[in-house]
Formats: C-alpha cells, structure tokens, sequence
C-alpha cells in the first residue's frame, strides 16, 4: 500500500511548478482556504469519482496548489496520469482499465507541460465517457468565464462540459500575514443537468443540495476529516495514508 501512495503522491507533485512541499487539504483548511465542512463534501464527491477544475483569473492563486491538494482524494483503485498530448489522451479512450485521472496541469494555449488546448482539449473532455476522472485549472474567476473559455473558445460541447463534475473557484486577498487564498463558489452537475452553485455568499448555495453526495456520506466524511485534523497529519503523502485508504474502505 505505502508504495502505491508514494507513486500517487509523486504524480501529484509532477504539478508543482513554484517548488517547495504540495500543500495537503490539512495545510489548506489550516489556512483557511477551505472550511472543515467544504473539504468533507470535497472528499465525498472527488473519492466518488467526480472530476473538477480549479478557476482562478490572476496567476499565483494557488490554482495548482488546490488543485493538488484535491488531488490527494481521489478513489485509491484510480491511477494518476497526465494528459501530455493527444497520444496520451487517445490511449486513455480506447482503456477503459485501468482507470485512470487525466490531469491537465493547466487549460491553456501554449507548448508547457500538459497544457490542454483546441483539438486536445475537446478530445480530454470525452474521457468520463471512458470511465476516467478529469482533474485541471484555468485563468477564470466566474462560473461564466470558465465556460466560455471551454465551450466558446475551444468548442467543448455543454454535454462534455456538464462531464466536468465540479468547479472551484478562488479568491485571492490581503490579510495581515500577506495573501489570503480561499474557495469562495463551488459549482457542481452530476454530469445530465446544467452546474448549479452550492457553495458560496448566495444564501440559496448549500452543500445540502448535492446532487453527487446523499447528506450521510458528507456526515461520513466529516467524521473522516475531524479524525485526519485530530491526527496532525500534514504532507500529501501522510494525508493520503491516512484519509483516503481509511475512507475507501468505511462501508
């Protein structure tokens, strides 16, 4: 088991592109970037298989960071891979097994590592339809930003985009100790109807409306988080040990 968290975990900070440790869901409910409640809810929906995308307009967000962190929660029987090009997404959609969670490190138009764009990217939006997660981030800060840029820019159909479980978008502040980075929406679709917000200022977004978690696994998955809090683990790699794997196996 430990060496397939470390191979998980290694895939995880191929992202990393500022250097330094990948900061765990232990690290960002420390600092305030997620609740206790939003990171349960994170837990249940992306441990269920559901793929996201992280959204933020202005670089140095934190969106590979959340990114990353989400990262650590999908199922245990799902490998990590990066979607590198076509080649590597063509291989994806004739494989249904293993499964498998396509990481575009960014949607973007340019040579980088793993950035998606075009033709690539409206092909890496069809691989929920082979049975695989998706896991990405883009320059967006609104719901509508976000669309747009994969539906009218790059021509994803509505369909492929719904397939995009869940979409967090960030906010970026001054506080006294410098930035402040925090999940201010999360908009979600269970894959046939359209996002709807359920997190965020909106008194009418409630994680009590999911339509991919019942109310008892949130509860479950808070109790799995209290207990991950209460253990003080903090890398990627204890996190993972010690959340996921228990988790994956709770009936």
């Amino acid at each position: 088991m430990r060496d397939a968290v470390e191979r998980h975990c290694l895939e995880i900070d191929r992202t990393n592109q500022r250097g330094g440790r990948m900061l765990s869901i232990a690290d960002l409910m420390q600092a305030g970037t997620l609740s206790r409640e939003l990171a349960a809810y994170s837990l249940a929906a992306i441990g269920r298989g559901a793929s996201f995308m992280v959204g933020a307009l202005p670089g140095g967000a934190g969106k590979t960071t959340v990114m990353g962190a989400l990262l650590n929660l999908v199922p245990r029987d799902v490998e990590l891979a990066p979607a590198d090009g076509m080649a590597a997404i063509e291989r994806g959609l004739r494989s249904p097994a293993p499964r498998r969670c396509y990481i575009c490190h960014e949607i973007g138009d340019g040579s980088y590592y793993a950035y998606l764009w075009g033709e690539e990217l409206r092909a890496y939006f069809e691989l929920p339809g082979a049975g695989h997660m998706l896991a990405t981030n883009l320059h967006a800060d609104t719901f509508e930003q976000a669309r747009d840029q994969v539906c009218r820019t790059n021509g994803v159909p509505e369909a492929g985009f719904r397939r995009m479980n869940l979409l967090y978008l960030l906010t970026v502040g001054r506080s006294g100790h410098g930035l402040r980075r925090r999940i201010a929406e999360v908009w979600e679709s269970d894959g046939s109807a359209d996002h709807a917000r359920i997190f965020g200022a909106d008194v009418d977004a409630s994680l009590a409306r999911s339509r991919l978690v019942p109310a008892t696994e949130q509860a479950s998955a808070l109790v799995a988080i209290d207990r991950l809090r209460a253990s003080g683990a903090r890398t990627i790699l204890d996190v993972r040990a010690a959340i996921v794997e228990p988790w994956a196996a709770s009936p």
